[in-house]
């Protein structure tokens, strides 16, 4: 090689795991835990309930809510996951049917993303050389999902489970040491959607404050509705 010929220079990078499971799972459990439980205590609180009461009714939730959350996540991603595994026997066995059907597929694909018919057609002719190859191609590319990176659904139950109870965990937190009034733990409750908000910015291209600004926003808007509610029950039942 020339002296003068610039050498490829390789830049190590990576890239988040979008496919594992764990994000998805953690952010809705962690918001949901806190805007239920935000807007539980709000609306028992503003019924006239004790403390006892409000603690009682929360830590109800937060252990129901967890559980429920949980299971639902590992059902979801457990079906999700058996749904691609049908559809990739789905399309195995067409690969093994229709062979040459299924190469003209895999060479529309290819001209499709801008390669030329004939650099296409022994493209797609050497890929399906390797059975397992052409399947991973067939269904990235008409699925959208690859059958080597399934989500795993415990790490989303798992996932689900923690952050809700962290998450319904905070507005109980005044009441738990002893403070016997709405307002401290409704302001724990915003501050823990302000929080989590700009948390879950750090995966994403937002700025902290609007994802911040928007989860707290639904926090009140449900704290609000559930606090007029319980008030408006507790003056019927009194």
């Amino acid at each position: 090689m020339s002296a003068s010929t610039p050498q490829a220079e390789a830049h190590d990078h990576s890239h988040s795991d979008v496919s594992g499971g764990w994000l998805r799972a953690a952010v809705f459990g962690a918001m949901d835990g806190l805007v239920t439980n935000t807007a539980l205590v709000a609306g028992v609180g503003g019924g006239g309930a004790a403390p006892r009461a409000i603690v009682l009714a929360g830590v109800a939730s937060l252990v129901a809510g967890a559980i429920s959350m949980s299971l639902g996540e590992y059902t979801s991603v457990k079906t999700q996951n058996e749904q691609l595994d049908r559809e990739v026997e789905k399309e195995r066995r067409e690969l093994e049917r229709n062979p040459e059907g299924e190469l003209r597929e895999l060479t529309q694909m290819l001209q499709v993303r801008g390669v030329d018919e004939a650099l296409a057609r022994e493209v797609a002719v050497q890929l399906s050389r390797d059975p397992e190859t052409a399947l991973r191609l067939h269904v990235v590319a008409e699925l959208g999902l690859s059958p080597e990176d399934k989500p795993s659904p415990m790490t989303a139950a798992v996932s689900s489970f923690v952050t809700f109870g962290v998450g319904a965990l905070i507005p109980l937190l005044p009441y738990l040491f002893g403070v016997a009034v709405l307002w401290p733990a409704l302001l724990c409750g915003g501050i823990g959607l302000v929080v989590a908000g700009a948390l879950s910015s750090l995966f994403t291209p937002r700025p902290w404050w609007f994802s911040a600004g928007r989860q707290l926003l639904f926090g009140a808007a449900a704290a609000g509705i559930t606090y007029l509610i319980g008030a408006a029950i507790g003056v019927t039942v009194a």
